[in-house]
């Protein structure tokens, strides 16, 4: 018996004990002065909802209160770390995938009316009958004309979840048609144009972000044009914004032998993290020169500044945007999002890419708008604003850190600007409402050309189409008559590039425009020698 008693008091002393303590913080819950087992973490921001809920003398949307709060607060860092309201998280989410979920149409408004400039290849509008030059009037209904119609609203009502059906009152030829379109998923490629401009040197262009994409068109782009024979290349990332971090590092792999080191990563939570080439590359080797501008950002500048620190290519154009800070996105429970700047990236010498923003946000994005007020993206002595660390390439080459990638042949805009009057036929659409009528109602001129080159060599804007663009100017008061035959040649150049892209696309459109752009001729000129 003793022995019993030996072994089972050790274990009913326990379970006194657990319940002790249970029954005693259960009993200090109900006591006035708990601050012993209870913790109150509840933040002064919260404090002061809960009391604005409570007693304030109107009825409060309480949400907005919240993200003006939290927008407020993310104010107050880096001018890239932001507060995602749902409705801005689904459409960051959606220019970054890949695709979107839609009817598979290009549109433009035209004098108030939603005109169809594109229908795309196998997609659902195309498999419904729309054409180019189609005008859609309503949706489900719901009209697109009038003068408060903007190109949002039209996208918004022609959008929608994949399966969904849109129903189109449709205007072909001046009759009127019902068409029934189920909507799908719509990819939104990188690659926008790839192509051979000589039987060595081949062009690929990047669209305006690293999507989720970017890295496997890319390597069906290089492949395509490997065999046509392409041994040099033109890498173009001018106004590309950037977009995800692993897409640009897979791109530079492709580029660089080894083990090199492409960039890393450090902050102050976050410890520093090298990223290296891992496997064989598709263009290790062979002549490279990669474009970039003032719009080229965050991905675009991984790769500049990856391929310039090894001496791999040549990066020709104007200084790029300055930033070099990761961002992460960071869900919160009502459907809305923080991205949060967590490091800062340096290229493989340790260079950082990152302007200063220590004068603010306003301050930091009109920076890159000063630059055409104060001559620098038109004068190669813009080259002198870095005035940061200094480093040097393995082949001697000196960079500098801090303010963008410096390219190594700096190409400025034309200072021989074009007039006002031309200006304003650009800004309000004219320009590109004249030449999408020109082609509806001259396609059989282009119809003789089977190739963007052959186009570009053989087609030659006739007097008639220029003198009825003076006429169609004159709609806003407009004249063009006596507009020199120098500027009259740019717009000539242009309109070609542009009737280009209705019929091939953007790979036509810069197939044409390249064979006159200063920028694609400074590479070729680089890569001739």
């Amino acid at each position: 018996m003793k022995k019993k008693y030996e072994v089972w008091l050790p274990l009913l002393f326990s379970v006194v004990l657990v319940a002790g303590m249970f029954l005693g913080y259960r009993f200090s819950s109900t006591q006035p002065n708990n601050d012993f087992f209870y913790h109150n973490t509840t933040s002064s921001l919260q404090e002061a909802m809960d009391i604005i809920k409570l007693r304030y003398v109107d009825t409060v949307d309480t949400d907005s209160l919240e993200y003006y709060a939290i927008q407020e607060m993310m104010n107050e860092l880096d001018p890239h770390s932001a507060f995602l309201p749902p409705v801005d998280l689904k459409q960051e989410t959606e220019d970054l995938s890949g695709n979107f979920q839609g009817i598979g149409v290009e549109f433009n408004l035209v004098r108030d009316t939603v005109n169809v400039t594109y229908v795309i290849e196998n997609g659902p509008s195309e498999k419904a009958g729309l054409e180019i030059g189609d005008q859609i009037v309503k949706v489900n209904n719901l009209s697109l004309t009038g003068k408060g119609m903007t190109l949002t609203k039209v996208r918004n009502s022609i959008r929608g979840e994949s399966g969904s059906v849109a129903n189109l009152q449709v205007v072909r030829e001046g009759s009127s048609k019902l068409v029934a379109v189920t909507r799908g998923f719509i990819p939104t490629p990188s690659v926008i144009a790839a192509y051979m401009v000589d039987k060595k040197i081949g062009y690929i262009k990047f669209y305006n972000r690293f999507s989720s994409l970017s890295y496997r068109e890319f390597m069906q782009s290089m492949e395509l044009l490997q065999k046509q024979g392409m041994t040099e290349l033109i890498f173009d990332l001018r106004g590309n914004g950037g977009g995800y971090f692993d897409q640009a590092i897979d791109i530079v792999d492709e580029f660089l032998d080894g083990d090199k080191l492409i960039v890393y990563t450090e902050g102050t939570n976050s410890p520093k993290k090298e990223y290296r080439c891992k496997r064989p590359g598709i263009f290790e080797k062979g002549k490279l020169t990669v474009l970039v501008d003032d719009l080229s950002a965050s991905a675009s500048e991984i790769v500049a500044g990856a391929l310039q620190d090894w001496d791999r290519a040549t990066i020709i154009g104007r200084r790029t945007f300055g930033k070099g800070l990761v961002q992460e996105i960071f869900p919160l429970s009502d459907g809305s999002a923080l991205k949060l700047t967590i490091a800062r990236y340096y290229t493989p010498l340790g260079r950082s890419i990152q302007r200063s923003y220590e004068e603010g946000k306003e301050e930091y994005l009109d920076e890159v708008w000063q630059r055409y007020a104060n001559g620098q993206v038109y004068y190669a002595d813009s080259n002198k604003v870095i005035k940061g660390k200094k480093f040097v390439t393995p082949g001697g080459k000196v960079l500098y850190g801090g303010g963008g990638i410096m390219p190594d042949m700096f190409v400025g805009l034309d200072t021989t600007r074009y007039s006002r009057e031309i200006n304003r036929l650009f800004i309000n659409g004219t320009f590109n409402d004249f030449v999408f009528h020109y082609y509806l109602q001259h396609k059989e001129v282009l119809a003789q050309f089977s190739t963007p080159t052959a186009y570009a060599k053989g087609f030659e804007p006739s007097k008639n189409m220029w003198q009825s663009f003076v006429s169609w100017a004159r709609q806003d008061t407009i004249d063009l008559s006596k507009l020199p035959n120098m500027e009259k040649q740019r717009v000539e150049d242009r309109m070609r590039a542009n009737l280009a892209r209705y019929k091939w696309r953007d790979n036509g459109f810069y197939e044409v425009y390249n064979t006159k752009d200063p920028v694609v001729l400074k590479a070729l000129e680089v890569l001739r020698k």
